[in-house]
């Protein structure tokens, strides 16, 4: 029997993807980066997720600041998760503030589920449960975490006038005491060693000292003295003193190269927004401070997110928001990237927010005239795009948003609604118990954890006082006693830089200080000022 012949098969032609929208090809072609980057998801058109389409912000242009901006439940936290994981995996340090107590969920890995592995599928992303290094802090101790505190005199006297709620005159007598105490070498620590420099300023003796700084009336001093004492009894005395933080704890690494995520626990304190949204100010100046210049490095030394941030803006005075302005323009080139986390772009001033590269606008409502009112300047703000922008930021769903970034040459790339990826790590806070381990376990908390209380303004002001009291007991047991003391001629009266040299604390102060007694401290912006390390 003859074989059967076999005909030639003719082979399947090869099954290629189906081609990309126009917008979104032009979306994929403008977030193709060649080098390093972060992957926040896929772009989104008419209702579809293509995760062909990666959305991407390239990791050299993060010190050119940013913003995360939507209204409340919209995913603004799980965005910035995401971003801190994958910075932190590149070995860029981490800055976040933890204003609702739900960022802890960073050091540990997240919890496999159908809704993580289907946003994975919509987005591209290969998705691994991960836990990241975190270390958490606490403002002066309060709640969970290594307390973070800041000398008065490092702190200064604008912040200082802002979490104080001073008027611009009150403000600007405030920084004359600051002066005075700068110029005289009395070192303020503590509220108390604020308290007692004006105390002094405003009593009979002091009284004198008023003429010499010019410009500071006895009823403004009152007036500051009254508000430092309010403010003592609100429990805020604990953020300001010794062992004074140093930020630059912030630009550590872990030993496996991945960048430490430094996270504020700040719940015990968010009933008082403008105390805890001027430390982050306080925070932010003292690294500009201290950082050297740096250029445009290849990934950024420090990212630093400012959540909340439209209540540093709110109230504030023209000089108050000028020094942010300067701040935020100044630090780039120091290597670090401001994101400010707020509800919609108007809540930052123009001025900060035209130096903004990233923007990732998540949804926002329109039901009031005010609402649509921010909604239509929130649209102005972007680049021109294919999208009814308008439209697009009311229905975006929760994990998504409006992405555009500084492409590697610098300029904007394509405005692209974006689903976003689902952070690996755990959205959620992890049990007290794990946090106060991390806590205890961190190399720094012996560092920080105890207050120190040494000799300051305050000793130096009371010892003088005891000094003049003790004084006033022998003239006036002399007298009784028929006897006469003998009065000091003029010319051997000894001046403030004897009196001071002469002490037992000249030598504690003039190591602290790092500056020579009667030599005003150099403050920054904001005024701070920092002694050497």
């Amino acid at each position: 029997m003859a074989e059967t012949e076999q005909q030639p098969t003719t082979p399947e032609p090869p099954v290629s993807a189906p081609a990309l929208p126009g917008p979104v090809a032009e979306i994929a072609a403008g977030y193709a980066f060649g080098g390093e980057a972060l992957d926040l998801g896929a772009a989104l058109w008419d209702g579809v997720c293509h995760p062909d389409a990666p959305v991407r912000i390239p990791l050299a242009v993060l010190n050119r600041h940013g913003l995360v901006a939507g209204a409340t439940g919209t995913g603004k936290t799980k965005t910035l998760q995401l971003i801190a994981e994958q910075l932190s995996a590149h070995g860029v340090p981490v800055f976040l503030a933890d204003v609702k107590g739900d960022v802890s969920g960073l050091s540990a890995p997240g919890e496999d589920g159908g809704k993580v592995r289907e946003r994975a599928a919509q987005t591209g992303q290969e998705w691994t449960p991960t836990g990241f290094p975190c270390a958490f802090y606490g403002l002066g101790g309060t709640g969970p975490g290594i307390p973070v505190r800041a000398t008065v005199t490092s702190f200064g006297p604008v912040l200082l006038s802002r979490v104080l709620q001073l008027n611009r005159t009150q403000e600007q007598s405030l920084g004359l005491i600051f002066h005075y105490a700068d110029a005289k070498g009395l070192e303020l620590v503590d509220l108390k060693d604020l308290r007692a420099v004006v105390a002094f300023l405003v009593s009979d003796v002091g009284k004198p000292e008023l003429k010499g700084i010019g410009g500071l009336s006895t009823a403004t001093a009152g007036v500051i003295l009254r508000a430092l004492t309010a403010f003592e009894q609100q429990g805020a005395a604990g953020f300001f003193g010794e062992p004074e933080f140093d930020t630059a704890e912030f630009l550590r690494t872990a030993e496996d190269g991945r960048g430490i995520v430094s996270v504020l626990e700040l719940p015990a304190v968010r009933e008082r927004p403008q105390l805890f949204s001027t430390f982050l100010m306080w925070l932010l100046a003292d690294l500009f401070h201290d950082l050297p210049e740096v250029g445009d490095p290849e990934k950024p030394k420090l990212v630093f997110f400012f959540d909340e941030a439209h209540l540093l803006f709110t109230g504030a005075s023209k000089a108050f928001l000028e020094s942010i302005t300067q701040t935020v323009r100044l630090i780039r080139s120091k290597g670090v990237g401001v994101f400010f986390v707020t509800q919609t772009p108007k809540d930052v001033p123009a001025d900060v927010l035209a130096q903004l590269g990233s923007r990732v606008q998540h949804a926002l409502r329109a039901f009031t005239p005010d609402d649509a009112k921010a909604l239509k300047a929130t649209v102005r703000t972007f680049p021109e795009s294919a999208y009814d922008l308008a439209e697009v930021l009311t229905t975006l769903g929760t994990g998504e948003a409006v992405v555009t970034v500084l492409g590697e040459r610098g300029a904007p790339t394509p405005v692209a609604a974006t689903r976003l990826r689902a952070p690996e790590s755990l959205m959620g806070p992890v049990d007290a118990a794990a946090l106060d381990a991390a806590v205890e376990g961190s190399p720094l908390y012996g560092r920080y954890a105890r207050a120190v209380d040494r000799e300051s303004a305050y000793e130096r002001l009371s010892a003088d006082e005891e000094a003049r009291a003790a004084e006033a007991v022998r003239a006036a047991e002399a007298k009784a006693a028929g006897r006469t003391t003998r009065a000091r001629a003029p010319e051997e009266e000894p001046s403030l830089v004897e009196q001071v040299v002469g002490s037992g604390m000249f030598t504690s102060l003039a190591r602290s200080i790092g500056t020579q007694l009667g030599r005003e401290i150099g403050r920054s912006i904001f005024g701070t000022a920092r002694r050497r390390r």
